[in-house]
């Protein structure tokens, strides 16, 4: 009787790599030796090497000395039992700074002392975590500004009446008082209004837009005004897909962005912001209040050679109230976060010493862009 080949034939071979492959984290296995003995495209990429190379040599190459994967490794062996493994540093010369990844080691029972790995990096669960910390922001500021609304303005406009009779009776000195009580009211109910936007759950009109002909009419607003002292510069893909927006909304969330920049920057002479656009496909996410799956392929990028936003700033960067100036509402990007979550987008910031980018990344659309004139003026400056 003849025995029975273990490997699977080829049709079915070719098969599973092909689904290994179109897999878009990083897997390899390593066999008994320690040998990577298979890696996928993702996996030749993360390590910077063929699957060919990575075949000639220990794992232990690749990775940090002492890494913790190894002990995943000889522990998955010993207990024959998948381990999963988060926040792990692999950071090296070789693979690059800020390698932060998730492991999750499993045994191949077929395949005595084999071990398969499957790496996820940080950088698209940290995507994810921030885009549900965002919404999360943006719905605490929208019930705080429906209650502002309601409970402020009223007693307000009450204090201002009050103010304004008493000024008509009132001396010198004591009229400066009462036109300070109006002026102070009437900043009060100014904030409360840009609070306002945040409780407008109504549904927007979108259509298939050109990004480029959004991003330059934001560009020539910028540059007619308070950036009229920066270059600009452009990097856009012009095969570049439609996004399915709401035209005023994405004026809104560029003019905020680059506004930030242009302040920023401040009155510096070499000063300068960089508009890019790509495609970048991989990222899928949940659009906000359906349970549908979209992929994020489009980014649009604002960069800045400000001196940089402060570590400890970065992470809270999005959330309401949270501001580097000095008269500033810290509403500006919060609102730019609420407006791209409610397009089922990402917007997030990488910031360092001379180097600020603000990546916004949306879905496209499958219809035809909107031209440049059939579309509405925005009416002012938005920011």
């Amino acid at each position: 009787m003849t025995e029975k080949s273990s490997l699977p034939d080829a049709p079915a071979n070719g098969l599973s790599m092909a689904v290994l492959n179109a897999i878009q984290n990083p897997v390899i296995l390593v066999d008994v030796n320690g040998l990577v003995a298979f890696a996928n495209w993702e996996a030749e990429s993360f390590f910077g090497a063929s699957a060919t190379h990575l075949a000639r040599h220990n794992i232990s190459a690749f990775i940090p000395f002492g890494s913790p994967l190894l002990t995943l490794i000889d522990q998955v062996r010993e207990r024959k039992a998948p381990v999963n493994e988060y926040r792990v540093d692999l950071s090296s010369p070789r693979l690059g700074a800020d390698k932060l990844v998730d492991l999750y080691v499993a045994p191949v029972l077929s395949e005595q002392g084999s071990v398969v790995v499957v790496f996820q990096e940080r950088s698209m669960a940290d995507k994810i975590d921030r885009q549900l910390t965002h919404r999360g922001a943006a719905r605490s500021v929208t019930g705080l500004a429906s209650m502002l609304a309601h409970e402020i303005k009223n007693p307000l406009s009450g204090i201002r009446g009050a103010a304004q009779l008493l000024e008509a009776s009132a001396n010198d000195e004591d009229r400066a008082l009462t036109r300070l009580i109006c002026d102070e009211t009437d900043r009060i109910v100014s904030l409360v209004d840009r609070m306002e936007v945040f409780s407008d759950e109504r549904p927007v009109d979108r259509v298939p837009l050109n990004i480029h002909s959004v991003l330059d009419h934001v560009k020539a607003i910028a540059k007619a005004g308070f950036a009229r002292h920066i270059k600009f510069s452009e990097n856009y893909d012009p095969s570049l897909p439609p996004v399915y927006a709401n035209r005023d909304q994405l004026v809104q969330v560029f003019l905020n962005l680059i506004k930030n920049a242009a302040e920023a920057i401040g009155e510096r002479s070499d000063g300068e912001i960089i508009l890019t656009t790509a495609y970048r496909p991989g990222i899928r996410l949940s659009v906000a209040g359906t349970r549908e799956k979209i992929s994020l392929p489009l980014e649009f990028c604002v960069h800045d050679n400000g001196p940089g936003v402060p570590s400890d700033l970065l992470p809270l960067l999005f959330d309401p109230f949270i501001t580097t100036k000095t008269n500033g509402s810290g509403l500006g990007l919060a609102l730019v976060a609420k407006i791209i979550g409610g397009h089922g987008g990402i917007v997030e910031c990488d910031s360092q010493q001379n180097r600020t980018t603000f990546r916004v990344l949306m879905p496209a659309s499958k219809g035809r862009a909107a031209d440049e004139d059939d579309m509405p003026m925005t009416k002012g400056n938005l920011a």
